[in-house]
C-alpha cells in the first residue's frame, strides 16, 4: 500500500448506543477511522465489543447516534433513507456470517439479484453473475439452489453476489465463522485474490487470527474504542 493512495472511507466521532431495560449501553464511543483505497483492514475484538455494529454503520445499514461517515468523499448520513438505499446498493458489497441466499433461486440468480435491483439489464446482470461465479470456482454450480450447496459453496456464492454491482467497498462480518478449516481457507484465498485483482477495499470482522495475519492492517475494538 502506498502512502499516496486516496482515503476511500473516513469516520469522525462515531457514537452508537442501545437501550436495555431503560439502561444505556454505549457500544461505540467516538470512533475515528481512515481506510485507503485497495486496503484490507481486519477488525478484531471480543464478542460485544461493537465490531458488527461498526460494520453496519460503515455500510449504512444502521445510522450512528452521532458522528459522520464519508465514503469516496460523500457524507453518507446526510442523505435521505431512499437515496441511502440506492447509494448502499451501488457502493457497498456485504458478506455476512450467514449467507442469506434466497432459497427459491439458483446460485446464478442469487448473484445477479443486486444487479437486477439496481436495474441492470437482465442479460448484463446474468453475465456478470456467471463471470463472478467462475472466478470463485463455482462454474459447475450455476443452476444449483442453496439447499444443494455446501456451506462453503454458499459463502462463495454470497461473496460473488457482493461484487456484482462493482462496489467501491466490501464489508465482511465473520464470513467463514460457520465453515470448516478447509472451506474457510478456500474462501479466504478466493476473497483475497478477487479483492486484489479488482483493486477493491475490504474490511473484515473476524475472530480468526490466521485470517487477521493476511490483512494489511489490524484494528482492535475494545470497550467501544479502537485500541
Amino acid at each position: 500500500m502506498k502512502e499516496t493512495e486516496a482515503i476511500i472511507l473516513r469516520t469522525q466521532a462515531i457514537q452508537r448506543s442501545f437501550y436495555m431495560g431503560g439502561n444505556e449501553l454505549k457500544v461505540l464511543k467516538d470512533i475515528d477511522l481512515e481506510v485507503r483505497t485497495g486496503e484490507i483492514v481486519i477488525v478484531m475484538g471480543r464478542s460485544g465489543a461493537g465490531k458488527s455494529t461498526l460494520l453496519h454503520i460503515l455500510g449504512a445499514l444502521d445510522r450512528p447516534d452521532r458522528g459522520s461517515v464519508w465514503i469516496s468523499g460523500m457524507d453518507v448520513f446526510s442523505q435521505r433513507d431512499q437515496n441511502l438505499a440506492h447509494f448502499r446498493n451501488q457502493t457497498v458489497g456485504f458478506v455476512f456470517q450467514f449467507h442469506h441466499l434466497l432459497p427459491e433461486f439458483t446460485a446464478l440468480e442469487n448473484v445477479a439479484m443486486p444487479g437486477l435491483i439496481a436495474r441492470l439489464p437482465r442479460k448484463e446482470a446474468m453475465e456478470r453473475a456467471e463471470r463472478l461465479l467462475e472466478s470463485v470456482e463455482m462454474h459447475h454450480r450455476l443452476t444449483h439452489r442453496p439447499r444443494e450447496l455446501s456451506g462453503g459453496e454458499q459463502q462463495r456464492v454470497a461473496f460473488a453476489r457482493s461484487l456484482v454491482n462493482d462496489p467501491l467497498l466490501i464489508l465482511a462480518d465473520e464470513p467463514s465463522g460457520n465453515l470448516d478449516l478447509k472451506s474457510s481457507r478456500l474462501l479466504h484465498r478466493l476473497m483475497w485474490e478477487m479483492v486484489r485483482k479488482k483493486g477493491k477495499t475490504l474490511i473484515v470482522v473476524t475472530h480468526n487470527p490466521e485470517l487477521a495475519e493476511q490483512g494489511d492492517r489490524v484494528i482492535t475494538l475494545r470497550d467501544g474504542v479502537i485500541k
